[in-house]
Formats: structure tokens, sequence, C-alpha cells
């Protein structure tokens, strides 16, 4: 069996009466490029944020790379990086002023931390105006801000929440290249994001969660082999996308939805 990078067991979390996310058993092994998808409202960034230590289940256990988070928060945190959907930089400071106190918090030395934010905001393409304050970025430029936070000190599990939302296509291209070589030296990435393009180009496996359950997870090869057995009347002469299998499994159609009448 791999060696697993995350699994929970009954996770569960409850907002007084309302439950977000109900008894999901989540494997994900070490070295895999994971999609967490879902509708909005599905329960995918309560179950981030319990993944990554910023929320506490009601019930449940959570071990990230063999360790119980819970037991051990902190090092745990040292072995992740996380873009979450916020971002929640610190407005005031100049890009290389915020990388160099991410690599600090990660317990880099501050030469190695000089040398990384230097690199990295060259990688990102924001070296070229250095005294810009971050809240004078644009949203694009946050997110490279965001991700160059996130791998400063070579995480072993990478969480990105929306990572290529509001990046131009030529800094996606970048991004999607640095993540593909992060895979290939053995780091575990979860990746959650609408665009399902994105993620069936990326991801080797996927998970999808509908109204905080979790209804499918495996390769994408063998969620289309289960949708198409599961249709056998279909037309499977072309390859089913992973937005076909999605709708499939969640339900996407509104048969009963009326147009708008302002719109013809």
């Amino acid at each position: 069996m791999d060696r697993l990078a995350i699994s929970t067991r009954g996770l569960t979390r409850r907002f007084g009466k309302l439950t977000a996310v109900q008894d999901v058993n989540l494997p994900v092994a070490a070295g895999q490029f994971f999609g967490f998808l879902g509708p909005n409202g599905a329960g995918k960034s309560t179950t981030i944020r319990m993944l990554t230590g910023l929320l506490a289940p009601t019930a449940g256990s959570i071990e990230i790379l063999g360790l119980d988070l819970m037991a051990n928060p902190v090092e745990v945190k040292r072995q992740i990086g996380v873009v979450p959907e916020g971002m929640a930089l610190s407005g005031r400071l100049t890009g290389a002023e915020y990388l160099n106190f991410a690599g600090r918090m990660y317990g880099l030395d501050r030469d190695t931390a000089a040398k990384r934010t230097a690199e990295l905001l060259d990688f990102m393409d924001l070296a070229n105006q250095p005294k810009k304050l971050i809240t004078d970025y644009s949203h694009g430029m946050q997110k490279k801000l965001a991700l160059a936070a996130a791998v400063i000190h070579g995480p072993k599990i990478l969480f990105l929440d929306e990572p290529f939302e509001g990046v131009d296509a030529v800094a996606s291209g970048t991004l999607k290249a640095m993540l593909q070589r992060m895979i290939s030296r053995g780091a575990t990435i979860f990746l959650t994001s609408h665009v399902l393009e994105i993620v069936e180009r990326l991801c080797s496996h996927v998970a999808i969660i509908h109204e905080g359950r979790l209804v499918a997870q495996g390769s994408i090869a063998d969620l289309r082999a289960g949708v198409e057995a599961g249709n056998p009347e279909g037309n499977h002469k072309e390859k089913l996308t992973l937005e076909q299998i999605f709708l499939s499994i969640v339900g996407g159609e509104r048969p009963d939805l009326e147009e708008l009448s302002w719109l013809g």
C-alpha cells in the first residue's frame, strides 16, 4: 500500500445545527497531485481548514505525514504549505519583506531566507518593483506571492485553494510547471478548484464532496470507468471529461429551471 501523506477517519465538523462535513474518510498517497472537488457550499474549504490546523474538527481524526495533527500541530505545520482562499497577506510590507518574514517563521536562517526570497521573487516575476507594497499588488500578483510564501521552506505537502484564480495565462503556465516539478521531487499537492479543466490536466486522483459527504474518490480513470459502467446506454466513443464525470456524480441538470423572462 502507498504511504499516506494525508489520512482522515470519521472527519466531521458542525457549526451549531449545521453539519458542514460529515464522516469523511480520505486517504491521499504521498507524491500524488490530488484534486478535491465539490459544488459551492459542499464543505471543501471547511475540510482544508481542518487539514491545515486552522479549524478543529468536531469529531474524527487527521494524520498528516503519519503525525496526529491535533497532537503535533507545530511539527505538522513546519512540513506543509498553504495558499488559503483569502490569502490574508500583510499589505503594509513589500514582497521581499513578507517572504523573508515567512521564511524566518518556518525556521530558515537569515541567509537562506534571503536567498530563497530573491529566487522566488524573480521566478514569480515580482522583482521589478522592490519598494511596492503588497496592498498595491494586483490580485494575480498577490496570488503569486502567497504561493511563493507557501513553498519557501520546501514543504512536503502543499494545500492550494483556488490558486489560479485571477492569475494570467503566462503566470499560470509558470506556476503549473513549478507544481509539476514539486510532484516529480516527491511532494504531495492537495488542490481544490472550480476550474475542472485545470484539475483534469494536473491531478491523477480526485475526491468529490457533496453536501458534506464524500461521494466519490479514486483515480480519474477509475471514476470515468465507474460512470461509464453506470450508464451502459451512453455514448462513450469519446472519453468523458472530468466535468462530465463530476456532473454525473453530483447532479448538474435542472430540468425544472425556468428561463428568465427578461432575457428572452
